[in-house]
């Protein structure tokens, strides 16, 4: 059974940072690639940034690039959101997702609140 559990989510001021991790369990995502998505209240939910487990390539959401890192951890099954110069707009339940064989995201993790005062 795929789990996918997220954590470090928080309340922090405009400005701040954060620090969300997901870790992942009963399969191996090192041939496939992991992402994070979010859903603000109201919102669709939305594609913030994903990464490539074997090859490290990267891509973003035009509205977190230059403040937001991905990064993993191939051997732990492990997937980093950095979270720099946070704003009140990012503020969203956050989601880790993982792709499957077909390079569709079918797997999802529980999300994690992040909250951005201002």
């Amino acid at each position: 059974q795929v789990q996918l559990v997220e954590s470090g989510g928080g309340l922090v001021q405009a400005g701040g940072s954060l620090k969300l991790s997901c870790a992942a369990s009963g399969r191996t995502f090192r041939d496939y690639g992991m992402g994070w998505f979010r859903q603000a209240p109201g919102k669709e939910r939305e594609f913030v940034a994903e990464i490539n487990f074997s090859s490290g390539s990267t891509s973003y959401a035009d509205s977190v690039k230059g403040r937001f890192t991905i990064s993993r951890d191939a051997a732990k099954n492990i997937v980093y959101l950095q979270m720099n110069s946070l704003k009140p707009d990012d503020t969203a339940v956050y989601y880790c997702a993982g792709r499957d064989w077909l390079g569709r995201y079918s797997y999802w993790g529980q999300g994690t609140q992040v909250s951005v005062s201002s």
